[in-house]
């Protein structure tokens, strides 16, 4: 089918739009394969470092007739998604063989977790740790010793990360390589139970402990749809993955299978073959334009909108909201999966999982199918599912939905849109995802209650002070004033006023990711109230319309009182936790539509 009318008028713009840094990027990478550093450029001495560590396939790298992969690794056993990657290296040097390649780990990056710093002040961190990700991969393949990179990645600022800083080797062929989701625990409607009543002071700590154990209870990623599962749509989506990689449970032959396939397809698309595929061609303007399409018809995690322009500046390609509110309108939900509905990630991936929904939106002219993937020519491929059939990994046609309640065709889905929308007015420039709001629910109009940070929205709720129709507005939020935090402490209160049967919205400059669910969430508020942007001139009681309908954020106040108020003077910069080692990270920082990031605003991107 042809491609949708909507899709190619994006997609042009951004190409129009993005022209002079593609043509800079693509120069870039030319120049870098033709005249960059590489091995055969290395000395003696530096060989010798760069062979030092490695004894098995010393011989094979002195020669230099083999492809050497960098593999870049964000392995730790803190965190269960990453902790799946400690036995990784060690089998790819032996897959690396099988092709007749070699591969040695080039670096490690930070992996860090939302999860375990929800609430609390290393979350502060948390945005900056994707350019801290970004910086560690370029250090990891500047040696000039890799001719392709393996990247292992996975949540929520790791995979952004990665990209970014190896777009900038984007001359080198590179796959992506996840771990795969744990199996399934608690389910996530019963642990969010659990949560709204402990919020409530209806169940113990070790009531809601004992709930979160057996929820994350294993290696592997979190099981709900959030930004880390997002994450591996978008590499389907981009084609970036081996087909169907992303949602393989791990300890099964078919992970190992998956990865030991991305090992020899990278021996296979190296630049001294005639298959040569390199990263910065593969990720162009309709690879791009494939993600924001993914995020909108599975209804994936907000963060995608600060980290998906921040990919696309990497490489020289430049988008904004208003390209993913203007696909929106064409792309249908096709997707429920928690928080957008009850199932997990594992029964989304039983029901078709990627291969069904990017089967589903080529064959609808809903992507782009001419992309230049890892795997081929074109995006068919990943409408394929992986299997282990006779002992071998094969791809079969994934067949018609196993689940309904989970996965639809196009032509039957659960909202005719993406659910996403720009929200504009004296209050700035906001987004909201209404994938899991009920209609009734797009528009609020209610008085203000106006905070600083999440506890004090959490002491206000137990007090009982929020009891009634509320906008709860909390500032300072931003990535300039205190990096940009998701704010997913107040999920659990905010979700159950509306319970209570209260009309209630959130409205923040920082950050609610994929897991605000059914309370109506305008975020990533733009200009940020540090710096005099406009949520710092609001005051309590004001009254405030949310509305996703007709794209308002607006408080209702006269137009010449608003114009007098002053601004309220923001809070203290907070040290402790390492925050104060990464000041120059907010000072620097642009705004989240532009990817909330200092080193690429500095770079010029």
């Amino acid at each position: 089918m042809a491609l949708h009318p909507a899709i190619a008028a994006v997609t042009d713009r951004i190409i129009e739009r993005s022209k002079p840094t593609r043509d800079a990027y693509l120069a870039l990478i030319r120049r870098e394969r033709e005249n960059g550093v590489d091995r055969p450029m290395l000395g003696c001495a530096n060989l010798a470092h760069g062979f030092a560590g490695t004894e098995e396939d010393r011989d094979t790298m002195r020669a230099g007739r083999a492809m050497n992969i960098g593999i870049v690794t964000a392995y730790n056993d803190m965190l269960s998604a990453h902790a799946t990657y400690y036995r990784y290296p060690e089998q790819m040097k032996i897959w690396a063989r099988e092709a007749g390649a070699t591969a040695q780990v080039a670096g490690g990056v930070p992996a860090m977790c939302d999860g375990v710093t929800q609430g609390f002040p290393g979350m502060e961190l948390s945005l900056f740790s994707r350019d801290t990700i970004a910086l560690s991969t370029a250090i990891a393949l500047s040696h000039g010793m890799f001719e392709g990179a393996a990247l292992l990645g996975i949540c929520d600022k790791i995979v952004p990360g990665l990209l970014m800083g190896a777009l900038r080797f984007g001359h080198l062929p590179m796959i992506l390589i996840p771990g795969g989701p744990m199996r399934s625990g608690l389910p996530n409607k019963e642990k969010a139970a659990i949560r709204e009543q402990y919020a409530e002071g209806k169940a113990t700590r070790e009531q809601l402990l004992d709930a979160e154990i057996a929820a994350y209870h294993s290696k592997g990623t979190c099981t709900f749809y959030g930004t880390a599962n997002s994450n591996q749509m978008m590499m389907e989506m981009m084609g970036l993955h081996m087909p169907g990689a992303a949602f393989a449970n791990p300890g099964t032959k078919l992970r190992q299978e998956l990865t030991r396939s991305a090992v020899h397809r990278l021996a296979a698309i190296g630049w001294n073959g005639d298959d040569y595929r390199p990263l910065g061609e593969c990720v162009d303007e309709k690879a791009i334009v494939n993600a924001a399409i993914g995020l909108l018809a599975t209804g994936g995690s907000t963060n995608h909108l600060i980290h998906l322009p921040a990919i696309a500046a990497a490489a020289g390609i430049v988008i904004d909201w208003e390209d993913f509110d203007r696909l929106s309108p064409a792309i249908p939900l096709i997707t429920r999966v928690y928080p957008n509905g009850s199932a997990d990630v594992n029964a989304f991936e039983d029901a078709g999982g990627m291969p069904f929904v990017i089967r589903e939106l080529l064959d609808a002219g809903l992507l782009h199918r001419d992309i230049r993937t890892v795997a081929g020519d074109d995006l068919s491929a990943y409408g394929m599912k992986p299997v282990i059939a006779d002992e071998a990994l094969a791809w079969v046609d994934p067949g018609p939905s196993g689940d309904e309640t989970i996965v639809r065709p196009a032509s039957n889905p659960f909202s005719p849109e993406g659910g996403f929308r720009i929200l504009t007015g004296n209050l700035g420039r906001a987004c909201i995802k209404v994938s899991a709001v009920e209609r009734d629910r797009w528009t609020i109009e209610a008085p203000a209650r106006v905070f600083e940070d999440q506890a004090s929205v959490q002491a206000a709720f137990k007090a009982g002070e929020l009891d009634r129709d509320v906008v709860v507005v909390v500032r300072f939020q931003g990535p300039r004033a205190n990096g940009m935090p998701e704010l997913h402490k107040l999920t659990p209160p905010l979700g159950v006023l509306q319970n209570r049967g209260f009309r209630v919205a959130l409205v923040t400059d920082g950050r609610m990711s994929g897991a605000s669910g059914k309370v109506p969430c305008a975020i990533h508020a733009s200009p940020e109230a540090l710096g005099d942007g406009p949520l710092a001139r609001v005051r309590d009681g004001d009254v405030i319309r949310v509305c996703a309908q007709d794209g308002v954020l607006q408080a209702l106040v006269d137009d010449a009182e608003w114009a007098a108020r002053a601004p309220v003077q923001a809070p203290a910069w907070a040290s402790g936790t390492g925050r104060e080692l990464f000041a120059m990270f907010r000072h620097g920082a642009n705004e989240a539509e532009k990817g909330a990031s200092a080193m690429l605003a500095a770079m010029g991107a």
